[in-house]
């Protein structure tokens, strides 16, 4: 990459039962870093053979309750091992994601290194903290009504967050005493596969955590159709979520989880009450991480009367976020994930000037690092509901700006998407604030800031934004059974 690059032993075979292994029938891929398209490392190529053995190893560690059958406080203290063993190799995990999926160095440490540790610190702190119930019942009975692990979870998680995203579902999962086969992104991941090795050394027995890398049509329907998975948690595109809810019902019926595709609206009203901090949260939060976040705010709804102030702001920022080298300490947005990715924004991009979208500023692909994938933040204005860059997502930095009237404009325009994931509300107005933030449908609604969230708070979306809540408490309802136990008690006394 660099000759600062520090040097990294990069191993691309699963883990499966505690142990690296190759594809069962010794296919491999090539992993190649969208920094400056150099091959990082061969990939094991997982399929339904593979996939076969990793859930055989995940419920046989579930029969005999190697894991499931510790006390929650013996399962809290593995967790909160496995996350300190994340911050301690954290500057190799960092720079291991960066240079797979191209997100800035800085932030791989800063970010998905620290928030994929306290996850999964988190959900080992709470797991002894959930209390069953006991029902309302005659004195002739006791009710009892208890959480059990479902099985076997089937993950597949996404490129953009490898870390993160893989945290969100395996932390919860394994809390409560389930095992796990993840399935990473092929775009990304050695990150996953990594972590597998940290969790069996913090003491998470073999077999419980098994990572099969590979393509979504190989290894992933095999993983959602498998008759012997009792739950698939996936993040990522709506057009394959909805694959895995088919899937789900034609196998065995199993619990499927999905988050999924996201065209957030970000509306600032006139009365916003400073202006400035609204610029730069819009414009920091379309780029940040390239635009690849399915909660980026890539509508920005500004009331008519102040568009012109507010592009002026958020064009005077747009220099900082030039792409360059994801290695450099000082860099703020770097690749985007492979040159594919890359094609679909510029395509996107191209579309938008085709629409009669006004192109302010970007647009074009870049190589601050010859051979990557790097395009410039992009910003349009003149931007209509009805066009493909305001009805698609573009899972890059692109900016749609769309002017409103008033509150039910607003509320009218953002609603009228096939999303409801994410959104925010920018008013002095407690009222305006409450009214639109119910009027809105999407799972999390900001108001005077954007993405200011952290693990206490469920992430899921409305409608085509998938089924289900990651992070919080409410996250264990994804991995447990409901179990009524109903005891007659015939009294002496």
């Amino acid at each position: 990459m660099t000759p600062e690059t520090p040097s990294l032993t990069l191993d691309g075979r699963a883990f499966i039962d505690g142990r690296r292994v190759e594809a069962a029938d010794g296919r491999t891929f090539d992993c190649h870093s969208p920094v400056d398209g150099r091959l990082l490392t061969a990939v094991a190529r997982g399929g339904p053979a593979d996939i076969d053995a990793a859930v055989a190893a995940a419920r046989a560690a579930f029969e005999d309750r190697r894991w499931a059958g510790k006390p929650p406080a013996a399962r809290k203290r593995v967790l909160i091992r496995f996350a300190e063993l994340i911050l301690a190799h954290g500057d190799e995990l960092a720079l291991t994601e960066t240079l797979d999926m191209g997100k800035p160095l800085r932030y791989a440490k800063g970010v998905d290194v620290n928030s994929a540790a306290n996850c999964i610190r988190w959900y080992g702190e709470a797991v002894d903290k959930v209390y069953d119930e006991i029902a309302p019942t005659p004195d002739t009975a006791l009710a009892l009504i208890t959480r059990e692990p479902v099985g076997v979870v089937g993950v597949i998680v996404p490129w953009n967050y490898p870390m993160i995203m893989a945290a969100w579902k395996i932390a919860p999962a394994l809390a409560a005493g389930n095992s796990v086969v993840l399935k990473p992104s092929e775009k990304s991941p050695l990150t996953a596969l990594r972590l597998a090795e940290l969790a069996l050394e913090a003491g998470i027995p073999p077999g419980v955590f098994n990572v099969v890398p590979g393509y979504g049509p190989e290894a992933g329907s095999a993983l959602a159709l498998h008759m012997d998975v009792d739950c698939i948690a996936f993040t990522g595109s709506t057009r394959v979520g909805k694959q895995i809810h088919v899937m789900a019902g034609q196998s065995n019926l199993k619990r499927a989880w999905t988050e999924l595709g996201g065209k957030s609206p970000n509306i600032v009203f006139a009365d916003c009450p400073d202006l400035d901090r609204a610029v730069e949260a819009a414009v920091g939060s379309i780029f940040f991480n390239q635009g690849e976040s399915c909660n980026a705010p890539s509508r920005l709804f500004v009331e008519a009367s102040i568009k012109d102030a507010f592009l002026e702001k958020a064009l005077a920022l747009v220099p900082r976020y030039q792409p360059a080298n994801p290695l450099d300490k000082n860099t703020v947005m770097g690749a985007i994930v492979d040159r594919i990715q890359l094609d679909t924004v510029l395509r996107y991009i191209e579309q938008g000037q085709a629409e009669g979208a006004r192109l302010l500023v970007g647009g074009q692909a870049v190589e601050p690092v010859p051979g990557g994938c790097y395009v410039q933040p992009t910003i349009f204005d003149g931007v209509t509901n009805d066009m493909t860059i305001a009805r698609e997502e573009i899972f890059g930095p692109v900016l749609s700006v769309i002017t409103f009237t008033d509150a039910a404009d607003a509320v009218r325009q953002a609603n009228a998407n096939v999303y409801g994931l994410q959104a925010a509300v920018w008013t002095r107005d407690l009222n305006k604030a409450h009214g639109v933030a119910r009027a809105l449908r999407a799972g999390t609604v900001h108001v005077n800031q954007y993405d200011e969230d952290d693990i206490t708070v469920p992430f899921g979306g409305f409608k085509q934004s998938g089924v289900g809540r990651d992070k919080s408490l409410h996250a264990f309802d994804k991995y447990t059974e409901l179990k009524t136990t109903w005891i007659r008690i015939d009294s002496p006394v």
